[in-house]
């Protein structure tokens, strides 16, 4: 399969808007940046991201200055809907961001994968519905099935991410523009944009269809690195919500589960350092090696 990478992101707040990049480094932890701010909910506790609060997807986040290895999470402006920006250096910033969501919350760098407590999931209410409570964060209705996380780091039950990082499962998210105008394909009236699925590279094909299903357990190279495909992308109530100048839209999620099991993309993580650029061709160096 010929496919070159058409757009880069970056994410530098955790479930907020980036911008793109025409070339970075990988690392083991991906994308220099990406990620490395986070709110922390102060009622309900732990890491969250724009499942617990949607407004999130709204505001856009701008790195101050390019990260380094002393310097991780650079300081970060926000901006919000209305105009209103927020530094993360500012006093205020805790206050600026709760009243725009609505909940208490607080902004929060990388912290040492030693630090665990600061990662950890916090414990369940009494009568917790594991079930019921999958079912909202994926969005799924009662007669469809729950996505399989067998594929997810096992930490992941523990953790909110895993620590040292902010990622929802592993340091790369991959998707193609195939999938987009598959996924397009099946409603006219839906909307597929990318910033509802916040991939960090998107290659072009001119293959068809759902093309990533087929590439966990490959390894790839894109200039310089070696990314290997480590699981499917569930997709979750995220990409139903509202934001910019896209609608809530709640059919996105029953699209997806009728014609791709409710997954779009695939997780990877960096096998083997190095730097990557836009116009950069997939080069598969190994069959399936698993799964």
């Amino acid at each position: 399969m010929t496919a070159t990478i058409s757009t880069i992101y970056r994410y530098p707040v955790k479930s907020m808007g980036g911008d793109t990049l025409q070339q970075t480094n990988l690392t083991t932890n991906g994308i220099p940046g990406d990620r490395c701010w986070t709110l922390k909910d102060e009622e309900r506790g732990g890491i969250k991201g724009g499942k617990r609060f949607p407004h999130l997807m709204s505001m856009h986040a701008t790195l101050e200055q390019e990260p380094d290895e002393q310097t991780p999470s650079p300081p970060v402006t926000i901006r919000l809907p209305d105009g209103q920006q927020g530094r993360s250096q500012d006093n205020r910033i805790n206050q600026l961001l709760s009243d725009a969501v609505g909940a208490p919350v607080s902004l929060w760098p990388l912290l040492p994968a030693d630090q665990l407590e600061h990662y950890k999931r916090p414990p369940n209410p009494e009568n917790f519905d594991q079930k019921a409570y999958f079912r909202e964060v994926f969005a799924r209705t009662e007669d469809e099935p729950l996505p399989d996380l067998s594929g997810f780091p096992a930490e992941l039950f523990i953790y909110e991410s895993s620590p040292g990082t902010y990622f929802d499962a592993y340091p790369l998210l991959l998707m193609t523009n195939a999938s987009l105008e598959a996924l397009q394909a099946t409603d006219s009236d839906s909307v597929f944009d990318v910033q509802r699925f916040r991939p960090n590279i998107v290659l072009d094909t001119q293959e068809q269809g759902f093309v990533e299903n087929n590439w966990v357990g490959r390894r790839m190279q894109l200039g310089d690195a070696v990314l290997t495909i480590e699981a499917i992308c569930p997709r979750c109530v995220m990409t139903t919500h509202g934001f910019a100048d896209l609608p809530k839209d709640p059919k996105v999620m029953r699209h997806l589960v009728k014609h791709n099991d409710g997954n779009l993309g695939v997780y990877a993580s960096v096998t083997t350092p190095g730097r990557i650029k836009t116009g950069d061709a997939v080069e598969w160096l190994s069959a399936r090696i698993r799964k």
